[in-house]
């Protein structure tokens, strides 16, 4: 159980995350996996990166009983410094990274693919940010990545989740595929990928982030000042206390985008 690390073939480095039952991260595994991307990118042997992750959904966001724990603040401190410092690590990672999502990714799962650099996802994937119903906010900047701006805010409000399709229609899901075949397709993307020029591979992802629009990191820590307000005035807990965690199903999804 927590974040393990592996080379299946040369050029690639595989990141798996396991916290059962639903991946909901505990603050020391965002770190955890903060400082795994990290090494792998600074390796010089590694050209491409593979997040992954056991388990019955890629990631359903923060550990809300380690939150719900705590009578003071520390510990929602520590899952926002935590949370952002991870989806640092997979954005600024000096190699492109691989998300290989399966079924749930919900919160800071958003978080962690939106700022990878192609996302691979099984059939049985969707994709929301239920914040809203869990006394939360935030990740609208990385669900922006993934969906126009409209779509974005109508999933934000409602809570609802898209399809892996539906996201592969929006042209930010690059392949869909049978969950046996998730991680091998991944694998297969990433080996193209570490095929390149380690160099140069390199600098393609330092001159792609730079051209960004967004400054990710900036962005979304101002949507966690808004988070650690509604913490501050009670609402948050007001909301968590009626969210009952241990693998409660996803939120409904939307109608699936015409081809």
């Amino acid at each position: 159980m927590g974040v393990s690390t592996a080379s299946p073939e040369k050029g690639i480095r595989l990141v798996t995350v396991d916290f059962p039952p639903v991946n909901a991260l505990p603050v020391r595994g965002w770190y955890e996996l903060a400082d795994a991307v990290r090494a792998a990118g600074r390796d010089p042997e590694n050209r491409c990166v593979v997040l992954a992750a056991e388990g019955r959904g890629f990631n359903a966001g923060v550990d809300i009983k380690e939150v719900q724990r705590d009578s003071g603040h520390s510990a929602i401190i520590g899952a926002n410094r935590g949370c952002a410092e991870a989806f640092a690590a997979v954005y600024e990672c000096e190699v492109p990274v691989v998300a290989a999502v399966g079924g749930f990714c919900l919160g800071g799962g958003i978080g962690l693919v939106g700022n990878a650099d192609v996302i691979v996802a099984s059939e049985d994937a969707v994709f929301g940010l239920p914040e809203l119903d869990r006394g939360a906010l935030g990740a609208a900047t990385h669900l922006a990545r993934l969906v126009p701006q409209h779509l974005m805010r109508a999933l934000y409000y409602t809570s609802r989740t898209a399809s892996a399709r539906e996201l592969h229609a929006h042209g930010s899901v690059w392949k869909v595929v049978a969950r046996a075949e998730l991680l091998a397709q991944a694998v297969e993307l990433a080996r193209e990928i570490a095929r390149k020029d380690g160099t140069l591979i390199r600098l393609a992802k330092a001159a792609i982030n730079g051209i960004d629009p967004v400054d990710v990191r900036r962005s979304y820590r101002f949507e966690q000042g808004f988070t650690f307000e509604a913490n501050l005035s009670g609402v948050a807990d007001r909301v968590r206390d009626t969210f009952a965690p241990g693998g409660a199903p996803p939120p409904p999804a939307t109608e699936e985008a015409s081809p």
